[in-house]
């Protein structure tokens, strides 16, 4: 069969630019359901046998009605394409409080056809996937009052539950695995870190303590395709060997520790008794996030020092530009803020992240004592190490205080 995997879709996360006047939402957001509208597109075209997302639908669990309706159409367009679409439920789905309504829930009130919502650990047969040949075991994020109470664990002792959460979830995963059809092939989808596995930079977005699993639980060979979510770097942790163990990463770029990161998700041909093959299908028109670094080393010529450390204002078109400068702080008032938005004006947005650095302090001569030294003394060698413009006033008052405060002899 096959199988659509992406994860991590996040659709919400407008955290930089304006808003489009036509649509009235955010134009990042809209780069975030461009990429969506190309994987439901390639899952329709390609007649895929099954979708799984694999988690983190937005950036929390409290997801604005727009941003819920633009998820839904998407998800109703597989529904309506007879598409079987598995929803695994994330952290940032997931609220902590036992009870309270995840941000895929209306899915499964709705009962909506093709689409399935996996919001606890289960184990779903063919029967329980619209006669697919083939079973999914599902372990979405849990939270640890979650797991208790999925185990019917006594909270008692807490500290000891929490110390074998991570166990006690490999043996859920290797009970479930136990149970299988032998003769139809088995898919693990879990919104989790794994061990071994490589963070980009998406550690800003994670809530939470991360679920970790153990590699030698993932790799396990009774698995056919394992394919997860959580982990914004796209990476195979079990590269070259069976099964494929695969987070195909956001959709788009999250932030700046994504900068370098390509966007994919992927398309694994899945049968049973042979090797699964792994098709990463990239994702074109992501937006580009361009991360510049310098440090001022004249103050002659500063403001053509900075726009030599940004690409061509070609180069920035359309992108998301950080420049981060670090510099004296007494030239601080060389830094022509506007001169540098003025050439990075294509830029889709510009973040200028000022580093005014002070000199050391002046170091006492050796052999010499604070308790040698005045008060007066002391302030005037800090006045110095901070070069400040009008020592000799600052230094004239500071007698006049210092003398009225003596005590009379």
């Amino acid at each position: 069969m096959k199988l659509l995997h992406f994860a991590d879709a996040h659709i919400d996360m407008a955290n930089y630019g304006r808003h489009d006047p036509v649509s009235g939402l955010p134009l990042r957001v809209l780069d975030f359901l461009k990429s969506l509208d190309t994987i439901v597109d390639t899952a329709i075209e390609r007649r895929v046998d099954m979708v799984i997302f694999a988690g983190d639908a937005y950036k929390d669990r409290s997801p604005a009605p727009t941003f819920q309706r633009e998820w839904g159409r998407r998800i109703m367009r597989l529904s309506q394409a007879k598409i079987p679409t598995l929803l695994l439920v994330g952290n940032h789905d997931i609220s902590p409080a036992i009870g309270r309504a995840h941000a895929l829930q209306e899915f499964k009130t709705l009962q909506v056809p093709y689409v399935k919502v996996l919001d606890a650990p289960a184990l779903l047969t063919s029967e329980g996937l619209w006669g697919l040949p083939v079973q999914v075991i599902a372990m979405p994020w849990i939270a640890r009052s979650g797991l208790m109470a999925n185990l019917e664990m006594s909270a008692e002792k807490p500290e000891e539950i929490y110390s074998n959460i991570e166990s006690r979830i490999s043996n859920i995963l290797e009970d479930m695995l136990s149970k299988t059809d032998d003769s139809l092939p088995v898919i693990l989808t879990a919104h989790a870190s794994i061990e071994g596995a490589k963070f980009g930079g998406e550690r800003l977005v994670m809530l939470g303590n991360d679920l970790v699993l153990s590699g030698s639980v993932v790799k396990n060979p009774k698995f056919n395709y394992v394919a997860m979510g959580h982990i914004h770097k796209p990476q195979d942790v079990n590269e070259g060997k069976q099964p494929p163990v695969v987070y195909p990463g956001s959709i788009e770029r999250v932030d700046f520790g994504e900068a370098k990161e390509e966007r994919f998700f992927v398309i694994a041909d899945v049968e049973k008794d042979k090797d699964t093959k792994v098709e990463w299908i990239q994702l074109t028109g992501v937006r580009k996030f361009i991360d510049c670094r310098t440090v001022l080393k004249s103050s002659e010529e500063a403001a053509k020092a900075l726009m030599d450390a940004m690409p061509k204002p070609k180069e920035m078109s359309g992108a998301i530009v950080r420049l981060v400068v670090e510099y004296p702080r007494e030239w601080d008032s060389l830094i022509d803020e506007s001169a540098l938005r003025k050439y990075a004006e294509n830029a889709f947005e510009l973040h200028l992240v000022k580093r005014p650095q002070s000199e050391a302090r002046v170091r006492i001569p050796e052999g010499q004592v604070v308790s040698s030294l005045s008060p007066l003394e002391l302030l005037g060698q800090y006045f110095d190490s901070a070069k400040v413009t009008n020592a000799d006033e600052l230094k004239s008052l500071a007698r006049e205080i210092i003398a009225d405060d003596s005590p009379e002899t």
